[in-house]
C-alpha cells in the first residue's frame, strides 16, 4: 500500500514538473503582457496595464504580417488537404509492392530542411518563370505563390498521414455497393467516402493551417512583399521588442485554449446524447422526447469554457475603463528619487575619495625636508641632484682656483689663457 501510494505521488509529482516546463514560458509571457515596463518582464511588477494591446493593434507591420498568415493559411490548407487526400487514396490504390516506396517518396519531404525546401523553391520556380519569358512581376514570382507552393510541400505530408490512419478503417465493400447500385466513381466518393473522410480532412485542415501560420524556416526565402507574422516577429526581436509580442502571445494562447475547450466540450455533449438515446424507452424514441442532459451537466469543458469566456469579457470590459497613467506616474516619480538617491550617493563618494587625497597630501607636506648629502655618494657624482640644474655646483667650480700645472694629458692645450699668450707671441 505505501508502495502504491508513494508511486502516485512520483506520478503527480513528475506531472507537474512536465506542466510547468510545457506552460511555464506560456504564463510568464502572458504576464508580461500586463506589466507596465517597456521591456517584456514578469519582475519586478509595476503596474497592471492594458496599453500594450492597443500597442499591438496599432502596429501595421503585425497587422499586415496576420494577415499575409491568414491568405497563406487558407491557401496552405486547400492546397496541402487536397495533395494529402489524393495521396492517401494512392497509397490504398496502387500495386502493394510498390507501397513501400511510393510511402517513402510521400514522406521524404517531412525529413529535408525547411531551409533547402525554401531555397529550392524560389530556385525552380524562378527558372520556370525566365523560361515561359514572363516578367518579374508575374504570378511564378509572387510571395504569396511562393509561399502557398514552399509550404505546401511538406505540409501535404503530414496531412497525408492523418488521412492514411482514417482512410485504413473504411470498409471499401461500402464504395463496391454504392457502384453496384449504379452511382458512378464521383458519386461514391462524394456521398460515401467523403462524408467518411470528413473528420480526417477537417483535422488535416487544422494542422496544415497551423503548420503554415508558424513556419519560418521556409517563408523566410518566398515571402518576397508579402512578409508573414513570423518573419515580422524575427525582424522586430532582432532590433528589440516591446511587451506588444506578450500581447500578440497571450490572445494566441487564449484563442487555442478557447478552441480545444469548444471543441471538447461538443465531443463530450455528443458522448452524453448518444447515452441518453441508449437508455430512452421506446416511447420516448417514438415520440421524439428524450430527457437531453444540460450543457453544462457532467461536462467539465463546457464548465471551463463558460469560466475562460467571462473572464475574458471581464478583463476587456476592465481594460474599457481602468487607467494606469496615475500607477505609472508613481512609479516613475520613484523611479527619479532612486537615480537622484545614487547619484548623489556617487558624489559623496566621490568627494570623500577627493577629501583623503587632499588629507593626504597636506600630510606628506607637513614631514620636514631630509638634509640633502654634499658628497659624491652615488655612482653618477651628484648630476641627478636638484642643485646641480639650478647652477650652484657651477658658482663653486668657479669659486676654487684653477691649477698652474699641467696635469691634463695634453699640456693645456684646452687652457683658455693658451690663446691670449699665443697673440702675444
Amino acid at each position: 500500500m505505501k508502495n502504491f501510494s508513494f508511486m502516485r505521488l512520483s506520478l503527480w509529482f513528475y506531472l507537474a514538473i512536465f506542466f510547468a516546463y510545457l506552460l511555464g514560458p506560456l504564463v510568464i509571457m502572458s504576464v508580461t503582457a500586463f506589466n507596465s515596463p517597456g521591456f517584456p518582464r514578469m519582475t519586478p511588477w509595476e503596474c497592471l496595464t492594458f496599453e500594450w494591446f492597443g500597442a499591438l493593434f496599432s502596429d501595421e507591420r503585425i497587422l499586415n504580417g496576420i494577415w499575409n498568415s491568414i491568405l497563406v493559411g487558407f491557401g496552405t490548407v486547400i492546397l496541402s488537404v487536397s495533395m494529402g487526400l489524393a495521396g492517401a487514396l494512392m497509397l490504398t490504390q496502387i500495386w502493394p509492392k510498390l507501397r513501400a516506396t511510393y510511402y517513402t517518396v510521400i514522406i521524404a519531404p517531412i525529413l529535408i530542411p525547411g531551409v533547402v525546401l525554401g531555397i529550392s523553391t524560389l530556385v525552380f520556380w524562378d527558372r520556370i518563370n525566365r523560361m515561359l519569358g514572363l516578367g518579374a512581376d508575374s504570378f511564378l514570382s509572387n510571395g504569396l505563390f511562393l509561399t502557398i507552393i514552399g509550404q505546401s510541400t511538406f505540409i501535404a505530408s503530414y496531412c497525408m498521414l492523418v488521412l492514411v490512419a482514417r482512410l485504413q478503417r473504411y470498409d471499401i465493400a461500402l464504395t463496391e455497393a454504392a457502384l453496384d447500385l449504379g452511382a458512378t466513381h464521383a458519386q461514391a466518393f462524394r456521398k460515401v467516402l467523403l462524408p467518411f473522410m470528413k473528420p480526417a480532412i477537417a483535422s488535416a485542415a487544422v494542422l496544415a493551417f497551423l503548420a503554415s501560420f508558424e513556419n519560418y524556416n521556409t517563408t523566410t526565402f518566398t515571402f518576397g512583399e508579402y512578409p508573414t507574422l513570423t518573419i515580422e516577429l524575427a525582424q522586430k526581436v532582432r532590433y528589440g521588442i516591446t511587451p506588444a509580442i506578450s500581447a500578440l502571445a497571450f490572445i494566441i494562447v487564449v484563442l487555442t485554449v478557447f478552441a480545444a475547450l469548444a471543441n471538447e466540450a461538443n465531443l463530450r455533449r455528443k458522448e452524453l446524447v448518444a447515452k441518453a438515446r441508449k437508455e430512452a424507452t421506446v416511447e420516448e424514441l417514438s415520440s421524439g422526447r428524450i430527457r437531453m442532459p444540460g450543457f453544462l451537466s457532467s461536462n467539465w469543458a463546457a464548465v471551463a469554457l463558460v469560466v475562460v469566456a467571462c473572464a475574458t469579457v471581464v478583463v476587456v470590459g476592465t481594460a474599457t475603463v481602468y487607467s494606469p497613467q496615475q500607477c505609472i506616474a508613481d512609479v516613475q516619480e520613484q523611479k527619479r528619487l532612486e537615480t537622484e538617491e545614487r547619484i548623489n550617493e556617487l558624489r559623496r563618494q566621490r568627494d570623500l575619495r577627493r577629501q583623503q587625497q587632499q588629507e593626504a597630501e597636506q600630510g606628506n607636506a607637513a614631514e620636514p625636508n631630509q638634509s640633502q648629502p654634499t658628497g659624491n655618494n652615488s655612482g653618477f657624482g651628484n648630476v641627478f641632484a636638484p642643485s646641480a640644474l639650478s647652477g650652484e655646483e657651477e658658482e663653486a667650480s668657479e669659486a676654487e682656483e684653477a691649477p698652474s700645472g699641467n696635469n691634463s694629458g695634453f699640456g693645456n692645450v684646452f687652457d683658455p689663457g693658451s690663446l691670449n699668450s699665443g697673440q702675444d707671441n
